[in-house]
């Protein structure tokens, strides 16, 4: 109960600065005692949620709507009460200040709230309360497919002008409308891209979510084979407490991949061919650099067989391998005792050269914004994940990161769209 108390009274603290605004702005009993029912209302379907309901799954639907109604109802008040606490800091100070004049008409004179501060306050929460509504009825399924042109001194010339889709961050438990799906795969589809690369977090944390949509899935199409690995969700982490539902779950997940034509490398590779020229995909299962994510990635086995100057495009799930990769942990266990990589213990120095790394995982929060024509981008993640969203380049070597097609817990998406990416990868004319 006192988890829900605290929350609770900074809530109603919101609520009551947001009903001061509007009461600056009308007299009438009926707008202001119906503002005081829908709040209940709120708190009533939040509280039902959270507290009441059983759900299996803390990713479901009813559980994503009630985020939504949350941040909907109470973000814009937020920022109403910036605006009106900011007012009251001035009105405190003019009180004192009256108070000590020398003026007797204004000696005890506490200034009321001007009007025009609620209107603005009220106009600029209306801001992000259109757009939370737009991100949950809209936004989630507005695709945008992105192309990028990477140059790169080493792509053999048979690879000029190869192009990748990759996707990330499907989370099909979270899907509620198949034909905006179809819709999306259709889209992938008409870039014709020599392969798709999907890397990874295919559910939130069940198989059976994918069931419904696997065979749209399976209408996916590249003439190069269409190439996965594992997200941090796809381990079924966040819905069993036993090894033997575990590796049930993995069991499953794996058989998704496949019924979809994914081909799952989990450490492992895959060779394209162009003549004598060859290109590496290589896909390694989740590594994450936060302790809450499991540490199964391993570069030394998914390149032991591949020769020094191989052109390599590595598939993994969290950006943070790609600062971290060169002191990899894989001796560590995860939250089911399992031993990971059997024949390693640290990585330092990891030398063989990976051109192009792909990741997904943050998501871009969901929440942001970002200006093309200006370069600008900014989201709240980039405090925890430097490299969150587009390419990335360092000492050489590319990342893309992937906004995600599908969405999680927060069921849209504000800012930040669900993302195709289409990759060229382009031989780096060299100038005289």
């Amino acid at each position: 109960m006192l988890r829900f108390l605290i929350p609770f009274i900074l809530l109603l603290l919101l609520e009551v600065y947001t009903f001061f605004a509007l009461k600056t702005l009308t007299k009438s009993k009926f707008v202001l005692v119906a503002y005081w029912v829908v709040f209940v209302i709120v708190i009533a379907i939040v509280y039902y949620q959270f507290n009441i309901v059983q759900s299996q799954s803390r990713f479901s639907l009813n559980t994503g709507y009630a985020i939504a109604l949350l941040l909907t109802y109470f973000v814009p008040k937020a920022i109403v009460f910036i605006f009106l606490f900011g007012e009251d800091i001035f009105r405190f100070f003019a009180t004192l200040a009256n108070y000590f004049s020398l003026d007797l008409s204004v000696k005890e004179a506490i200034p009321s709230r001007r009007k025009f501060v609620s209107q603005i306050a009220l106009s600029i929460a209306a801001i992000p309360f259109a757009g939370f509504l737009y991100g949950v009825f809209k936004g989630k399924y507005d695709f945008r497919v992105i192309t990028q042109q990477i140059e790169f001194d080493d792509l053999p010339n048979e690879f000029d002008g190869y192009r990748i889709t990759q996707i990330s961050d499907i989370h099909s438990g979270s899907f509620d409308n198949i034909e905006k799906i179809e819709y999306a795969i259709n889209l992938i589809n008409e870039q014709q891209s020599n392969a798709i690369l999907f890397t990874g977090d295919i559910v939130n944390a069940r198989a059976e979510e994918m069931y419904p949509y696997v065979d749209v899935f399976s209408k996916l199409r590249a003439k190069d084979g269409k190439f996965s690995v594992l997200g941090n969700h796809d381990y079924g982490y966040y819905a069993y407490d036993s090894v033997e539902d575990f590796n049930e779950n993995h069991k499953k997940i794996e058989a998704v991949h496949k019924s979809i034509g994914f081909d799952l490398l989990q450490n492992e590779n895959r060779t394209i061919v162009r003549g004598e020229a060859k290109l590496n995909i290589l896909g390694v299962e989740n590594w994450g650099a936060s302790r809450h994510f499991p540490k199964r990635g391993s570069l030394e086995k998914v390149t032991r067989n591949l020769p020094d100057d191989a052109f390599n495009v590595l598939m993994s799930h969290d950006p943070s391998h790609f600062d971290y990769k060169e002191k990899e942990f894989n001796n560590q266990r995860d939250r089911f005792n399992l031993d990971m990589i059997k024949d390693e213990t640290n990585i330092i120095n990891f030398n063989k050269k990976i051109q192009l790394t792909l990741a997904g995982h943050t998501h871009g929060m969901q929440f942001g914004i970002e200006i093309p024509f200006l370069n600008f981008k900014w989201s709240p993640v980039k405090y925890r994940y430097p490299k969150w969203a587009g390419l990335y380049q360092e000492a050489g070597k590319y990342l893309y990161v992937n906004r995600g097609f599908g969405f999680l817990a927060f069921p849209g998406r504000v800012g930040i769209w669900p993302e195709i990416t289409v990759l060229e990868l382009k031989k780096r004319v060299k100038r005289s």
